[in-house]
């Protein structure tokens, strides 16, 4: 995912800002890492470029 996306990205439960944490980056690319809801206190992995942000009751 690219770091421009965190404009428009929200937490799906609460709608809340999200932090971003990167674990590994290519060029202008986010591989790994992940996005943290301060006010569920919950994180939304990102994985091979792509964020996962389905709702915590629906993660595998």
């Amino acid at each position: 995912m690219k770091k421009e996306l965190m404009q428009i990205l929200a937490c799906p439960v609460c709608k809340g800002d999200l932090e971003l944490k990167v674990d590994k980056e290519e060029g202008e690319e986010i591989v790994a890492g992940s996005l943290y809801c301060s006010n569920c206190n919950y994180s939304y992995p990102v994985v091979d470029t792509i964020p996962n942000l389905l709702p915590p009751e629906q993660q595998t």
